[in-house]
Parts: C-alpha cells; structure tokens; sequence
C-alpha cells in the first residue's frame, strides 16, 4: 500500500498542514496517470461501497473518473447517474463497445462474474471482480489462465486485506515480531436472515485472512450444525479447522444466528512468544512481553471522515487497483487469491458432505460436480 498509517490519510499530515479534512491540494497524487473506470453491477455494495470510495479518492486528489456503468433497472441508473455521474447503460456489452476505459469493476451478481469478467480481459481491461469470485472453480481457473495468458491485471474484491487493522497486523506478521506465527483463529458472524450462503455471502472474508496471515491450507475439516432452521440453509453453525503448508494450524468458526453486528469478527494471530489480535475490523492489540504492556490500535477523529470506506478497506483496495494498472504498485489480492478463497468455501462443503478432511489444492471440475450434487440433495 502507499501509506503506512491507521488510516487512509496521514494525521500528522492533516494537522501539521491545517488539513483536518484530508482534502488539500496533493501533488503526488494529482501527477498520476488520469483512469477512466467502469462498473458492471451498480448493486447495493457499488452504490453503498465503491462509488464512495471513488468520490473520497477524487476528493483526495487521486485522478480516476467514473466514466459509465451498467446496471439493468432503469430508474435505479438513471438515479446513479444523476447522483453520482458516469453514462448508464442498461447492458454491459454496450458498455465496454461504446466506452473507453482504462479498467473495470465487475460486481454483477455471482453467477454473471465469469463471463463479464472475461469480456473485460478480452479487450484489454484490467479488471476488479467482487467476491465470490466466481460461481465455479473450473470457471475461477479459467478466467485466471486467460489474465495470466493475455497479460492482464486481475484482482479480486477481498477488501478486508486493505483494511487499517488488518493491514498493520500483516505488517507484524511479515516483519515480526508475531513472525512465523503457529496458529491463526478467526470468528465471522452474519446474522442476516435473508443470506442463504453463509460462506460465499460472508465467511470467505475469513476465509481469505486466513491465506492472507498465514499462507496457502494444505487441508481442512469442517463439522456444522443447523441448530434453529430460520431458514433455508443446510447449517447455520461451523467450525473449520486449517492446516497449513507452513505446518501451521488454525480454526475459523462462522454463524449465521448470532447477532449481525454484535460483534461482527475477530482475528487472533499466534507467534513466539508474542501474538496479536483485531477486534470487528477497529482495534488492533498487540502483546509482545510478558511484562510489558500491551500496545493497541484505535482510531482517532478525525484519522478517517468516511468510517466505511476507509476501515471497509474499499478505499485502499481501489486506489492499489489504480497503481497497479499504472504499473506502480502489486495487488494487494490476485485473481488467484480470490479462486482460493472460493476453494476453501467449496473444500468446507465437501468435508461436511463426506464427513472428512480434504485435502488442497482440489481438482476445480470434480469439485465442481460433487458441490452441485450436494446442492441438488439439499433443494
């Protein structure tokens, strides 16, 4: 990332200058290239998320234009569009034939990632693709190779990697002193009744800090439970036990009838003698001493103005989009990284269905299979 703070804009910065909006004239980033974006899916999370985040960006100085999107209900475009600027189109096609873009979000629904997100990487398009990734693994590796064999830069929306908390912490686990660490534990709860997915529509998030913290699983097992049946879901309880190819451990539980925000996460992170952990995506602890004391991680007013841009890490995980089209920076998050993600929600189904562990990397079309049929035995 390009800033090292708590937040997205440095504070010392915004009261040494007088800045406390965090809006002055940046030069830096006023000098980048100018990029012309486009969106397909202007959903709840792009109208509530990432046209946010890209109008903070803009407020900052970064140069990127929302320059049209495609969304297929006209009275909710036209509202975007006369809200928050860009040309609506009903159909993506149109879209990417009439435009000229620099890069494109995709955030259609699930089962639409693939094949939007491959018309972009067919004409060049950098592309961002929100999570899951995609609807099939076979369909995730495909559009990973075709990136890959086009030169194309691919990202996948996992935007609690760019979070302040969780960004910090991966610091003290790369450079120490949580280095090395044996053991990883990770709680997600969704309490939204409407969620039929609870690890695509939410626990891959935890699913991916895990990989983010600790590396790739060589296998999992997972045993759940559907204590309340509130609704259509096979389980609404589960714990996954990881084992990592590091020879680390770790567990995430997940559950869909705790309540939704109270709390929403926690991560802990275990090294040698000294571990770490980030309290619903806002404190950061870190113990390191036995005698000393702990240290932590809140933030200040005004660190961050816009709460959910910044600490949703919707913010950073756009602006590393744009710097990674500019050739200046690396993903946060690849297009692999999220078909992982994905491959862990799949190998959690498996385990639960055969009432084993898995063992990873899996074979995407017979992983494929074997989840549609376990889907069909439940409907």
């Amino acid at each position: 990332m390009t800033q090292d703070t708590y937040g997205h804009t440095p504070v010392h910065k915004m009261f040494d200058e007088g800045d406390v909006y965090g809006v002055r004239h940046d030069e830096e980033r006023a000098r980048r290239k100018p990029l012309r974006l486009g969106i397909i899916g202007a959903g709840g999370v792009v109208v509530s998320k990432y046209l946010p985040a890209i109008k903070r960006l803009q407020a900052t100085w970064e140069p990127v234009e929302l320059a049209a999107f495609a969304r297929r209900d006209e009275r909710a475009g036209r509202h975007i569009q006369e809200t928050w600027g860009g040309r609506w189109y009903q159909d993506p096609a149109s879209m990417l034939s009439r435009e000229q873009l620099d890069a494109v979000i995709v955030a259609s629904p699930n089962e639409l990632h693939a094949e939007h997100a491959s018309a972009c990487i067919e004409k060049g398009l950098p592309t961002l693709v929100e999570k899951p990734f995609t609807h099939s693994l076979a369909a995730g590796e495909r559009l990973c190779r075709l990136a890959d064999a086009r030169g194309v830069p691919l990202m996948c929306v996992a935007n609690k990697r760019c979070s302040p908390p969780y960004r910090r912490a991966r610091r003290f686990v790369a450079e120490g002193p949580v280095g090395s660490p044996a053991m990883f534990a990770g709680k997600f709860t969704l309490g939204y009744d409407y969620i039929l997915h609870l690890l695509e529509a939410g626990t891959i998030h935890m699913l991916d800090l895990a990989r983010f913290f600790m590396g790739d699983v060589a296998s999992l097992s997972a045993v759940a439970v559907d204590k309340y049946h509130r609704a259509p879901r096979a389980f609404d309880n589960v714990m996954i036990t990881l084992s990592f190819r590091s020879g680390s451990i770790g567990q995430v539980t997940s559950a869909s009838t705790a309540l939704s925000l109270k709390p929403w996460e926690r991560v802990e992170v275990f090294g040698n003698k000294a571990w770490l952990a980030v309290e619903d995506q806002w404190e950061l602890r870190l113990y390191e001493s036995e005698e000393g004391a702990c240290r932590s991680w809140t933030p200040t007013m005004p660190n961050t103005l816009l709460f959910d841009e910044e600490f949703g890490g919707f913010t950073g995980l756009i602006e590393n989009f744009l710097q990674c089209i500019r050739g200046v920076e690396e993903p946060v998050v690849t297009g692999w990284d999220g078909l992982r993600a994905c491959e862990l929600a799949a190998a959690t189904h498996l385990s639960l269905a055969r009432r084993a562990g898995v063992t990873l990397p899996l074979d995407p079309a017979g992983a494929d299979a074997e989840c549609a049929a376990i889907e069909k035995e439940k409907a």
